[in-house]
Protein backbone atom coordinates (compact mmCIF):
# COMPACT_ATOMS: atom_id res chain seq x y z
CA UNK A 1 0.00 0.00 0.00
CA UNK A 2 1.17 3.32 -0.91
CA UNK A 3 1.20 6.33 2.04
CA UNK A 4 -1.89 7.25 0.90
CA UNK A 5 -2.53 9.64 3.97
CA UNK A 6 0.86 12.04 3.17
CA UNK A 7 -0.95 12.67 -0.32
CA UNK A 8 -2.11 15.51 0.87
CA UNK A 9 0.76 16.88 2.79
CA UNK A 10 1.35 20.62 2.47
CA UNK A 11 -2.54 20.99 0.64
CA UNK A 12 -3.77 24.56 1.22
CA UNK A 13 -7.15 25.90 -0.46
CA UNK A 14 -6.68 29.17 -2.49
CA UNK A 15 -9.01 30.83 -0.35
CA UNK A 16 -10.69 30.92 2.89
CA UNK A 17 -13.33 28.91 3.59
CA UNK A 18 -16.45 30.93 5.82
CA UNK A 19 -18.22 28.81 8.11
CA UNK A 20 -21.79 29.49 7.91
CA UNK A 21 -24.16 29.72 11.14
CA UNK A 22 -27.53 27.27 10.55
CA UNK A 23 -30.80 29.54 9.13
CA UNK A 24 -32.27 31.49 12.43
CA UNK A 25 -35.19 30.72 14.33
CA UNK A 26 -36.85 33.38 12.43
CA UNK A 27 -36.52 31.81 9.02
CA UNK A 28 -38.61 28.48 10.23
CA UNK A 29 -41.29 30.61 12.31
CA UNK A 30 -41.87 32.54 8.79
CA UNK A 31 -42.06 29.06 6.81
CA UNK A 32 -44.64 27.24 9.57
CA UNK A 33 -46.65 30.57 9.36
CA UNK A 34 -46.91 30.92 5.57
CA UNK A 35 -47.68 26.21 5.83
CA UNK A 36 -50.12 27.07 8.51
CA UNK A 37 -52.11 29.76 5.96
CA UNK A 38 -51.82 27.42 2.97
CA UNK A 39 -53.24 24.64 4.65
CA UNK A 40 -56.38 26.24 6.19
CA UNK A 41 -56.83 27.48 2.46
CA UNK A 42 -56.91 24.42 1.38
CA UNK A 43 -59.16 23.70 4.00
CA UNK A 44 -57.29 21.33 6.11
CA UNK A 45 -57.16 21.10 10.02
CA UNK A 46 -53.69 19.48 10.67
CA UNK A 47 -50.96 18.55 8.31
CA UNK A 48 -48.79 15.16 8.61
CA UNK A 49 -45.34 15.32 7.58
CA UNK A 50 -43.60 11.89 7.24
CA UNK A 51 -39.82 11.35 6.68
CA UNK A 52 -38.16 7.85 7.24
CA UNK A 53 -34.25 6.49 7.32
CA UNK A 54 -33.03 5.31 4.19
CA UNK A 55 -29.59 3.74 3.47
CA UNK A 56 -27.19 4.59 5.85
CA UNK A 57 -28.93 7.00 8.10
CA UNK A 58 -30.09 9.19 5.30
CA UNK A 59 -33.69 10.83 5.37
CA UNK A 60 -35.68 9.68 2.79
CA UNK A 61 -36.71 13.70 2.29
CA UNK A 62 -36.22 16.71 3.91
CA UNK A 63 -39.95 18.26 4.70
CA UNK A 64 -39.00 17.97 8.59
CA UNK A 65 -35.64 19.83 8.42
CA UNK A 66 -37.43 22.13 6.54
CA UNK A 67 -39.95 22.92 8.94
CA UNK A 68 -37.88 22.35 11.79
CA UNK A 69 -34.80 21.49 11.13
CA UNK A 70 -35.43 17.83 12.91
CA UNK A 71 -32.49 15.96 10.87
CA UNK A 72 -33.83 12.66 11.62
CA UNK A 73 -37.03 10.30 10.73
CA UNK A 74 -40.19 10.98 12.31
CA UNK A 75 -43.79 12.52 12.17
CA UNK A 76 -44.63 15.90 12.73
CA UNK A 77 -48.15 16.48 13.30
CA UNK A 78 -48.99 20.27 12.50
CA UNK A 79 -52.39 21.78 13.36
CA UNK A 80 -53.31 24.66 11.51
CA UNK A 81 -54.26 26.42 14.36
CA UNK A 82 -51.13 28.53 15.04
CA UNK A 83 -52.18 28.13 19.30
CA UNK A 84 -52.65 24.19 19.30
CA UNK A 85 -48.38 22.80 19.83
CA UNK A 86 -47.33 20.44 17.00
CA UNK A 87 -45.93 16.90 17.80
CA UNK A 88 -42.84 15.34 16.48
CA UNK A 89 -43.15 11.57 16.93
CA UNK A 90 -39.88 9.77 16.35
CA UNK A 91 -37.34 7.38 17.11
CA UNK A 92 -38.96 4.90 15.33
CA UNK A 93 -36.36 3.50 13.48
CA UNK A 94 -33.16 1.57 14.55
CA UNK A 95 -30.83 4.57 13.44
CA UNK A 96 -28.68 5.35 16.01
CA UNK A 97 -28.43 9.14 15.35
CA UNK A 98 -29.62 11.70 18.44
CA UNK A 99 -29.26 15.14 18.55
CA UNK A 100 -27.37 17.59 18.60
CA UNK A 101 -26.95 18.62 16.22
CA UNK A 102 -30.94 19.18 15.34
CA UNK A 103 -32.92 20.04 18.47
CA UNK A 104 -36.13 20.62 16.24
CA UNK A 105 -36.98 24.80 16.56
CA UNK A 106 -39.91 25.70 18.32
CA UNK A 107 -40.78 21.93 18.51
CA UNK A 108 -40.47 20.83 22.55
CA UNK A 109 -43.74 17.47 22.34
CA UNK A 110 -41.27 15.19 20.97
CA UNK A 111 -42.48 11.49 21.82
CA UNK A 112 -40.24 8.23 21.21
CA UNK A 113 -42.69 5.97 19.31
CA UNK A 114 -39.66 2.99 19.46
CA UNK A 115 -39.04 0.01 16.83
CA UNK A 116 -41.00 -3.51 17.40
CA UNK A 117 -40.40 -6.72 16.26
CA UNK A 118 -40.22 -10.01 17.22
CA UNK A 119 -36.17 -10.80 15.91
CA UNK A 120 -34.29 -7.76 16.72
CA UNK A 121 -36.72 -6.40 19.89
CA UNK A 122 -38.45 -9.72 21.51
CA UNK A 123 -41.73 -7.49 20.97
CA UNK A 124 -44.57 -8.17 19.48
CA UNK A 125 -46.07 -5.70 16.98
CA UNK A 126 -45.23 -3.63 13.75
CA UNK A 127 -43.29 -0.30 13.93
CA UNK A 128 -45.18 0.92 11.22
CA UNK A 129 -48.98 0.41 12.84
CA UNK A 130 -47.41 1.41 16.11
CA UNK A 131 -46.69 4.67 14.92
CA UNK A 132 -50.16 5.14 13.07
CA UNK A 133 -51.86 4.49 16.22
CA UNK A 134 -49.64 6.65 17.73
CA UNK A 135 -50.36 9.05 15.56
CA UNK A 136 -53.81 8.89 16.21
CA UNK A 137 -53.37 9.24 19.64
CA UNK A 138 -51.88 12.74 18.71
CA UNK A 139 -54.51 13.78 16.60
CA UNK A 140 -56.92 12.67 19.52
CA UNK A 141 -55.45 14.99 22.00
CA UNK A 142 -55.25 17.73 19.72
CA UNK A 143 -59.25 17.16 19.37
CA UNK A 144 -58.92 16.76 15.55
CA UNK A 145 -60.41 12.89 15.89
CA UNK A 146 -62.67 13.34 11.97
CA UNK A 147 -61.10 16.53 10.78
CA UNK A 148 -59.53 16.99 7.09
CA UNK A 149 -55.71 16.33 7.21
CA UNK A 150 -53.33 17.13 4.91
CA UNK A 151 -50.74 14.38 4.33
CA UNK A 152 -46.72 15.56 3.11
CA UNK A 153 -44.26 12.29 2.79
CA UNK A 154 -42.99 10.20 -0.57
CA UNK A 155 -43.27 6.87 -1.66
CA UNK A 156 -41.81 5.39 1.61
CA UNK A 157 -44.49 6.97 3.59
CA UNK A 158 -47.59 4.69 1.26
CA UNK A 159 -47.23 1.79 4.31
CA UNK A 160 -48.22 4.52 6.89
CA UNK A 161 -50.58 6.35 4.98
CA UNK A 162 -52.06 3.01 4.97
CA UNK A 163 -52.24 2.27 8.35
CA UNK A 164 -53.12 5.94 9.28
CA UNK A 165 -56.45 4.87 7.34
CA UNK A 166 -56.85 2.36 9.12
CA UNK A 167 -56.35 3.56 12.64
CA UNK A 168 -58.37 7.21 11.51
CA UNK A 169 -61.58 6.16 9.78
CA UNK A 170 -63.36 9.12 9.71
CA UNK A 171 -60.56 11.51 8.96
CA UNK A 172 -60.51 13.15 5.20
CA UNK A 173 -56.99 12.65 3.86
CA UNK A 174 -56.23 14.98 1.17
CA UNK A 175 -52.50 15.27 -0.61
CA UNK A 176 -50.60 18.60 0.19
CA UNK A 177 -47.03 18.29 -0.46
CA UNK A 178 -47.34 21.29 -3.11
CA UNK A 179 -47.88 23.63 -0.09
CA UNK A 180 -43.65 22.70 0.95
CA UNK A 181 -43.10 22.30 -2.67
CA UNK A 182 -44.07 25.56 -3.82
CA UNK A 183 -42.00 27.09 -1.57
CA UNK A 184 -38.45 25.40 -3.29
CA UNK A 185 -38.57 27.76 -6.52
CA UNK A 186 -36.73 30.99 -4.64
CA UNK A 187 -34.12 30.61 -2.21
CA UNK A 188 -34.45 33.29 0.79
CA UNK A 189 -31.03 35.48 1.03
CA UNK A 190 -30.25 33.09 3.87
CA UNK A 191 -30.67 29.84 2.09
CA UNK A 192 -28.23 31.69 -0.78
CA UNK A 193 -25.87 31.93 1.51
CA UNK A 194 -25.69 28.49 2.67
CA UNK A 195 -25.92 26.76 -0.80
CA UNK A 196 -22.86 29.58 -1.54
CA UNK A 197 -20.58 27.44 1.25
CA UNK A 198 -21.51 24.30 0.10
CA UNK A 199 -20.24 25.00 -3.46
CA UNK A 200 -17.23 26.49 -1.91
CA UNK A 201 -16.59 23.13 -0.11
CA UNK A 202 -17.13 21.33 -3.65
CA UNK A 203 -14.57 23.66 -4.73
CA UNK A 204 -11.73 23.25 -1.90
CA UNK A 205 -12.61 19.13 -2.32
CA UNK A 206 -11.57 19.44 -5.99
CA UNK A 207 -8.47 21.51 -5.53
CA UNK A 208 -7.80 18.72 -2.88
CA UNK A 209 -8.39 16.30 -5.89
CA UNK A 210 -6.25 18.07 -7.91
CA UNK A 211 -3.48 18.27 -5.37
CA UNK A 212 -3.33 14.61 -4.91
CA UNK A 213 -3.85 13.90 -9.27
CA UNK A 214 -0.64 12.23 -10.54
CA UNK A 215 -0.08 9.00 -12.29
CA UNK A 216 0.51 6.07 -9.75
CA UNK A 217 -2.55 7.41 -7.76
CA UNK A 218 -5.56 5.26 -7.61
CA UNK A 219 -9.53 7.00 -7.68
CA UNK A 220 -9.78 5.70 -3.91
CA UNK A 221 -7.17 8.32 -2.98
CA UNK A 222 -9.14 11.15 -5.45
CA UNK A 223 -11.85 10.32 -3.61
CA UNK A 224 -11.17 10.48 -0.07
CA UNK A 225 -8.96 13.13 -0.55
CA UNK A 226 -11.97 15.54 -2.01
CA UNK A 227 -13.83 13.86 1.53
CA UNK A 228 -11.40 14.71 3.54
CA UNK A 229 -11.61 18.33 2.64
CA UNK A 230 -15.20 19.23 1.78
CA UNK A 231 -15.74 17.41 4.99
CA UNK A 232 -13.19 18.32 7.71
CA UNK A 233 -14.99 22.26 6.92
CA UNK A 234 -18.06 20.84 7.89
CA UNK A 235 -19.72 18.74 4.84
CA UNK A 236 -22.31 16.60 5.67
CA UNK A 237 -21.87 13.49 3.81
CA UNK A 238 -18.94 11.53 2.23
CA UNK A 239 -20.91 9.80 -1.03
CA UNK A 240 -22.81 12.43 -3.15
CA UNK A 241 -20.61 12.28 -5.92
CA UNK A 242 -18.65 9.96 -8.06
CA UNK A 243 -15.36 10.10 -9.99
CA UNK A 244 -14.33 7.98 -13.32
CA UNK A 245 -10.85 7.11 -14.59
CA UNK A 246 -10.34 5.81 -18.45
CA UNK A 247 -8.76 6.75 -21.67
CA UNK A 248 -12.29 8.13 -23.10
CA UNK A 249 -13.83 10.40 -19.98
CA UNK A 250 -16.91 8.39 -20.42
CA UNK A 251 -17.01 6.74 -16.91
CA UNK A 252 -18.05 8.08 -13.78
CA UNK A 253 -18.91 5.95 -10.43
CA UNK A 254 -17.66 5.06 -7.19
CA UNK A 255 -13.79 4.54 -6.84
CA UNK A 256 -12.97 0.61 -7.55
CA UNK A 257 -8.90 0.66 -7.75
CA UNK A 258 -8.28 2.55 -11.03
CA UNK A 259 -4.96 3.84 -11.22
CA UNK A 260 -4.54 7.17 -12.85
CA UNK A 261 -2.16 6.54 -15.97
CA UNK A 262 -0.80 8.98 -18.86
CA UNK A 263 -3.78 9.74 -21.20
CA UNK A 264 -6.47 9.39 -19.01
CA UNK A 265 -9.46 11.45 -18.74
CA UNK A 266 -11.02 11.82 -15.43
CA UNK A 267 -14.02 13.45 -14.41
CA UNK A 268 -15.23 14.51 -10.77
CA UNK A 269 -18.69 14.50 -10.78
CA UNK A 270 -19.87 16.05 -7.53
CA UNK A 271 -23.92 15.32 -7.76
CA UNK A 272 -24.10 16.77 -4.00
CA UNK A 273 -22.33 18.12 -1.24
CA UNK A 274 -24.37 18.90 1.74
CA UNK A 275 -23.96 21.75 4.41
CA UNK A 276 -26.81 23.24 6.84
CA UNK A 277 -29.30 20.58 5.07
CA UNK A 278 -28.56 22.28 1.51
CA UNK A 279 -26.76 20.80 -1.77
CA UNK A 280 -24.66 22.46 -4.48
CA UNK A 281 -23.63 20.20 -7.35
CA UNK A 282 -20.06 20.66 -9.71
CA UNK A 283 -18.86 18.97 -12.51
CA UNK A 284 -14.77 19.07 -13.40
CA UNK A 285 -12.64 17.17 -16.01
CA UNK A 286 -8.59 16.08 -15.49
CA UNK A 287 -6.84 15.59 -18.54
CA UNK A 288 -3.45 13.51 -17.62
CA UNK A 289 -0.67 14.10 -20.27
CA UNK A 290 -2.01 14.43 -23.80
CA UNK A 291 -4.89 13.50 -24.99
CA UNK A 292 -6.64 13.31 -28.43
CA UNK A 293 -7.36 15.90 -30.50
CA UNK A 294 -11.41 14.71 -30.75
CA UNK A 295 -11.43 14.52 -26.79
CA UNK A 296 -10.26 18.19 -26.39
CA UNK A 297 -12.82 19.16 -28.88
CA UNK A 298 -15.78 18.01 -27.06
CA UNK A 299 -14.05 19.68 -23.41
CA UNK A 300 -14.11 22.85 -24.87
CA UNK A 301 -17.46 22.28 -26.43
CA UNK A 302 -18.81 21.71 -23.27
CA UNK A 303 -17.16 24.97 -21.68
CA UNK A 304 -18.38 26.45 -24.05
CA UNK A 305 -21.90 25.13 -23.20
CA UNK A 306 -22.13 26.14 -19.76
CA UNK A 307 -20.62 29.63 -20.29
CA UNK A 308 -23.06 30.35 -23.19
CA UNK A 309 -25.81 29.32 -20.66
CA UNK A 310 -24.30 31.71 -18.11
CA UNK A 311 -24.60 34.39 -20.81
CA UNK A 312 -28.23 33.62 -20.59
CA UNK A 313 -29.23 33.76 -16.97
CA UNK A 314 -31.23 37.24 -15.82
CA UNK A 315 -34.61 37.40 -14.01
CA UNK A 316 -37.03 37.05 -16.77
CA UNK A 317 -34.89 34.50 -18.81
CA UNK A 318 -36.91 31.93 -20.29
CA UNK A 319 -36.17 28.52 -18.31
CA UNK A 320 -35.78 26.80 -21.94
CA UNK A 321 -33.41 30.09 -23.41
CA UNK A 322 -31.03 29.35 -20.67
CA UNK A 323 -30.91 25.21 -21.88
CA UNK A 324 -30.76 25.80 -25.54
CA UNK A 325 -27.31 28.24 -25.37
CA UNK A 326 -25.74 25.65 -23.71
CA UNK A 327 -26.57 23.52 -27.16
CA UNK A 328 -25.90 25.73 -29.55
CA UNK A 329 -21.69 24.81 -29.25
CA UNK A 330 -23.05 21.20 -30.20
CA UNK A 331 -24.97 22.10 -33.18
CA UNK A 332 -22.06 24.70 -34.76
CA UNK A 333 -19.83 21.23 -34.45
CA UNK A 334 -22.57 19.13 -35.94
CA UNK A 335 -22.85 16.95 -32.89
CA UNK A 336 -26.63 17.06 -32.81
CA UNK A 337 -29.54 19.49 -35.09
CA UNK A 338 -31.60 20.60 -32.28
CA UNK A 339 -31.70 21.37 -28.86
CA UNK A 340 -34.85 20.10 -28.57
CA UNK A 341 -35.02 17.13 -25.57
CA UNK A 342 -37.38 14.90 -28.05
CA UNK A 343 -34.97 15.29 -30.85
CA UNK A 344 -31.79 14.83 -28.54
CA UNK A 345 -29.67 11.98 -28.31
CA UNK A 346 -28.56 10.99 -24.90
CA UNK A 347 -26.67 7.93 -23.08
CA UNK A 348 -28.89 6.02 -21.08
CA UNK A 349 -32.22 6.51 -23.36
CA UNK A 350 -34.27 3.26 -24.50
CA UNK A 351 -34.75 2.51 -28.15
CA UNK A 352 -36.56 4.89 -30.04
CA UNK A 353 -40.00 2.74 -29.89
CA UNK A 354 -39.67 2.64 -25.82
CA UNK A 355 -38.19 -1.07 -25.88
CA UNK A 356 -35.09 -1.62 -24.18
CA UNK A 357 -31.72 -0.85 -25.93
CA UNK A 358 -29.24 -3.37 -25.20
CA UNK A 359 -25.67 -2.49 -23.71
CA UNK A 360 -23.07 -3.27 -26.57
CA UNK A 361 -21.13 -6.19 -25.96
CA UNK A 362 -17.46 -5.92 -26.07
CA UNK A 363 -14.31 -6.13 -24.20
CA UNK A 364 -13.01 -3.28 -22.90
CA UNK A 365 -9.42 -3.23 -21.51
CA UNK A 366 -8.77 -2.31 -18.02
CA UNK A 367 -5.83 -3.48 -16.37
CA UNK A 368 -6.80 -2.82 -12.92
CA UNK A 369 -10.44 -4.68 -13.06
CA UNK A 370 -8.80 -7.46 -14.84
CA UNK A 371 -5.91 -7.91 -12.00
CA UNK A 372 -8.74 -7.82 -9.69
CA UNK A 373 -9.77 -10.90 -11.28
CA UNK A 374 -13.02 -9.73 -13.36
CA UNK A 375 -13.49 -8.56 -17.18
CA UNK A 376 -15.14 -5.67 -18.66
CA UNK A 377 -17.36 -7.04 -21.09
CA UNK A 378 -19.82 -4.30 -22.05
CA UNK A 379 -19.57 -0.51 -23.41
CA UNK A 380 -20.56 1.97 -21.25
CA UNK A 381 -22.75 4.17 -22.07
CA UNK A 382 -25.06 2.62 -24.49
CA UNK A 383 -25.14 4.79 -26.83
CA UNK A 384 -23.68 9.08 -27.98
CA UNK A 385 -24.82 12.11 -26.23
CA UNK A 386 -25.33 13.97 -23.22
CA UNK A 387 -26.52 11.75 -19.97
CA UNK A 388 -30.12 12.87 -20.44
CA UNK A 389 -31.62 15.63 -22.47
CA UNK A 390 -31.36 18.64 -20.30
CA UNK A 391 -28.57 20.99 -19.29
CA UNK A 392 -29.56 21.06 -15.65
CA UNK A 393 -32.10 21.25 -12.72
CA UNK A 394 -32.80 22.99 -9.58
CA UNK A 395 -30.10 23.33 -6.65
CA UNK A 396 -32.49 22.79 -2.98
CA UNK A 397 -32.44 20.46 -0.22
CA UNK A 398 -32.00 16.49 -0.44
CA UNK A 399 -35.11 14.79 -1.31
CA UNK A 400 -37.32 17.73 -2.41
CA UNK A 401 -38.95 18.58 -5.86
CA UNK A 402 -36.69 19.66 -9.01
CA UNK A 403 -37.46 21.46 -11.75
CA UNK A 404 -35.16 21.17 -15.10
CA UNK A 405 -33.48 23.45 -16.62
CA UNK A 406 -34.94 21.66 -20.32
CA UNK A 407 -36.04 22.72 -23.60
CA UNK A 408 -39.56 22.25 -22.45
CA UNK A 409 -39.49 24.60 -19.51
CA UNK A 410 -41.24 27.75 -20.91
CA UNK A 411 -41.00 29.41 -16.90
CA UNK A 412 -39.19 32.72 -16.08
CA UNK A 413 -36.47 32.38 -13.77
CA UNK A 414 -36.75 34.96 -10.48
CA UNK A 415 -33.88 36.31 -8.82
CA UNK A 416 -32.69 33.54 -5.79
CA UNK A 417 -33.34 30.50 -8.03
CA UNK A 418 -30.65 28.17 -7.91
CA UNK A 419 -29.66 25.60 -10.73
CA UNK A 420 -26.96 23.57 -12.05
CA UNK A 421 -25.90 23.91 -15.46
CA UNK A 422 -23.49 21.03 -16.41
CA UNK A 423 -22.68 20.10 -20.33
CA UNK A 424 -21.83 16.84 -21.36
CA UNK A 425 -21.22 14.59 -23.93
CA UNK A 426 -19.83 10.55 -24.32
CA UNK A 427 -18.91 9.06 -27.32
CA UNK A 428 -18.43 5.29 -25.99
CA UNK A 429 -14.74 4.17 -26.04
CA UNK A 430 -14.00 7.73 -27.90
CA UNK A 431 -14.30 10.96 -26.07
CA UNK A 432 -16.30 12.34 -22.91
CA UNK A 433 -16.78 15.50 -20.63
CA UNK A 434 -19.06 16.18 -18.06
CA UNK A 435 -18.60 20.14 -16.92
CA UNK A 436 -21.13 22.24 -14.67
CA UNK A 437 -21.41 24.73 -12.39
CA UNK A 438 -23.70 26.08 -9.43
CA UNK A 439 -25.58 28.79 -10.41
CA UNK A 440 -27.33 31.93 -8.14
CA UNK A 441 -29.82 34.31 -10.13
CA UNK A 442 -29.05 37.50 -9.11
CA UNK A 443 -30.88 41.36 -9.58
CA UNK A 444 -28.99 41.70 -12.40
CA UNK A 445 -27.42 38.47 -13.93
CA UNK A 446 -26.06 34.94 -12.02
CA UNK A 447 -23.53 35.09 -9.91
CA UNK A 448 -20.97 31.20 -10.32
CA UNK A 449 -21.01 29.83 -7.21
CA UNK A 450 -18.45 27.32 -7.95
CA UNK A 451 -16.10 30.57 -8.47
CA UNK A 452 -12.92 28.46 -7.15
CA UNK A 453 -12.45 26.27 -9.32
CA UNK A 454 -12.32 27.19 -13.35
CA UNK A 455 -14.61 25.38 -15.57
CA UNK A 456 -11.60 24.68 -17.54
CA UNK A 457 -10.08 20.99 -17.79
CA UNK A 458 -7.32 20.79 -15.06
CA UNK A 459 -4.54 19.61 -17.13
CA UNK A 460 -1.81 17.23 -15.21
CA UNK A 461 1.97 16.66 -16.36
CA UNK A 462 2.55 13.12 -17.30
Amino acid sequence: MRACEKLLEGFEPDFTFTPVDPLPAEEFAERVRRIRRDAAVAGCDALIMHTDIIGWYHTSNAYLRYVCDWFREGVLVLPTDPDTEATILSFYSSSVLLPPPGEPVAIDDIRQVGPWGRETWDRPGNTTRKLADATRAVIEDKGLLGARIGLLGDHNATPYWAALAQAMPDAAFQNENAIIDRMQRVRSPAEQTIIRAAAELIDIGLQAAYHVIRPGVTDHEIYAAFTFAQMARGGETGDGYQVGINRFGTSITKPWGRVVRPGDLINIYVSNVTYRGYWAQTARMIAVGEITAKQNEVLEMCVDGVRRAMATVRPGALVRDVNNASFEPYIERGYVTSAEARELPWNWAPNADGTPRPIPRATVEEPDWEAQGRDLRHVYPATHGPNGPRLGHSITMPGMPQYSVISSNYDRLEEGMTFVAHSQWLEPNVAGCNLGNSLLVTADGVENLSCHTSLEPHRVKA
